[in-house]
């Protein structure tokens, strides 16, 4: 015989047991009814006051969108690139992958111009990343300053046979 276990401590626990109190309770009776509602007026679309940029395999905008961050700068450039490639290409997301980055720099020098110094290390997290994976942070610090090195060597040695 099964033993039957209370969980009646847990906050929330059973609260669909009661079939009166369960929204799929008794099971739906198809009327037909349910077509007679397809027949209804569109509301209005959302105004379109920047530029919106859409999939190529849509021939209008969506009825609701985003309009804060509309395209600008080189990100604008590479966004608007990679949209006028079909969605099932890597000509389409790997630009937008691109672009993100771009954008990110922009920002920077975004804030920069208008005299806010950004605080990277806050706002990419690294206090609860030092404080949940100290040896994630050291081992990618370690690789950054290991490239950066390499970099500055390379550009060094070949600075010195010219």
């Amino acid at each position: 015989m099964k033993e039957t276990k209370d969980y009646s401590h847990i906050k929330g626990w059973g609260i669909d047991a009661d079939p009166e109190n369960e929204p799929t309770y008794p099971l739906k009776n198809y009327t037909g009814d349910d077509h007679a509602r397809t027949h209804w007026d569109r509301p209005s679309l959302q105004v379109k006051d920047v530029e919106i940029l859409h999939s190529n395999e849509r021939p209008t905008i969506s009825a609701v969108f985003g309009n804060t961050l509309p395209p600008k700068g080189l990100s604008g450039i590479v966004r608007r690139f990679a949209f006028r490639y079909s969605e099932n290409r890597y000509r389409h997301w790997l630009p937008l992958l691109l672009a993100d980055r771009i954008d990110v720099i922009e920002g920077l020098f975004d804030d920069l111009r208008r005299g806010h110094i950004p605080n990277i290390f806050a706002e990419k997290g690294y206090k609860a990343r030092w404080k949940h994976d100290r040896n994630g942070v050291i081992k990618k610090a370690a690789t950054v300053v290991v490239i950066t090195s390499c970099l500055i060597l390379l550009l060094r040695h070949g600075k010195n046979k010219r």
